[in-house]
């Protein structure tokens, strides 16, 4: 199988799989906050930290459809993150993936709640799955890691803290190592441990998601700077709007692309044993030279 024939065959378990979760049919009372809920769990894009889950336990031995729980919990946490990212007291940003944010159609509010809500109903996901209930603790902790203060939550407040300061590279690679990478690590991590793996597959994991996060950020950084918004589907300029330190600021962009080539390289070495078919590889090389 191809990568991209691989790749379609998860999105085609992870699309239906999140459609489901939030549907009328729960009964549920709340229709305005469920609505606020899909409207950015539905929005679109890579499903790369789902991907990623469903990947990690195909290889250690699990069928990828049995980690279905922990794909949708990594995208709903993700969700949620994208959701407070844009609020006004936060990034203050009016488009993601080519809409209006979430504030922007359902309110400040609702938006702040429907974000809550996906946090929440992650973890549930995981806990309320099939999984066997090691599993399941394991996978909880690692979740919570990654949205906690060591992870989405910290390298936010770091952001927001050093807007108008300069930082040192170690300092904006702390603070990006949470913002971006935690949950990259932990989707990797997810899905070794839904399948039982070992202690050391499970770091290994986490090892290769922490590398492709800082790629990933770096790539950012230097869209942020050269792409256009119809392209990026999200305002560009607004790191330098933000007075916020950036890669890009840091050291320009050809040194920037020759750092995701360096960290995309050690990547794919960390997995060279285990990436069986050339799928994890694949996929690093193609979000070294992404355009949106």
């Amino acid at each position: 199988m191809s990568y991209q024939e691989r790749y379609r065959e998860y999105l085609d378990l992870i699309e239906p799989a999140l459609r489901e979760k939030f549907g009328t049919e729960r009964g549920y009372e709340f229709d305005g906050l469920l609505d606020a809920m899909n409207y950015s769990l539905m929005a679109g894009g890579k499903r790369i930290r789902p991907v990623l889950a469903l990947e990690f336990a195909r290889l250690n031995g699990m069928e990828p459809e049995k980690a279905l729980p922990v794909a949708c919990a990594v995208e709903m946490l993700h969700t949620y993150s994208l959701i407070h990212d844009d609020l006004p007291c936060m990034d203050d940003d009016d488009l993601r993936r080519g809409k209006p944010t979430n504030h922007k159609v359902f309110g400040e509010s609702t938006a702040v709640l429907a974000g809550d809500a996906l946090q929440a109903e992650a973890f549930g996901t995981i806990l309320r799955s099939g999984l066997p209930v090691e599993a399941r603790a394991e996978c909880a902790e690692i979740l919570a890691g990654a949205a906690g203060v060591d992870g989405i939550c910290g390298g936010q407040f770091m952001d927001l803290s050093a807007e108008g300061h300069a930082l040192t590279a170690e300092e904006l690679s702390a603070l990006q190592g949470r913002k971006t990478g935690a949950l990259l690590a932990a989707a990797c991590m997810l899905g070794a441990a839904a399948a039982g793996a070992d202690g050391k597959a499970v770091e290994l994991a986490g090892q290769y998601g922490a590398q492709l996060g800082a790629a990933f950020q770096i790539r950012d950084d230097v869209l942020d700077v050269l792409s256009t918004e119809s392209e990026l589907g999200k305002p560009i300029g607004s790191d330098k709007r933000d007075g916020k330190t950036t890669f890009m600021s840091l050291y320009g962009e050809s040194e920037c692309t020759r750092m995701v080539e360096r960290i995309t390289a050690a990547a794919c070495e960390t997995v060279r044993d285990v990436d069986t078919d050339g799928f994890l590889t694949e996929l690093a090389a193609s979000l070294a030279v992404r355009r949106s």
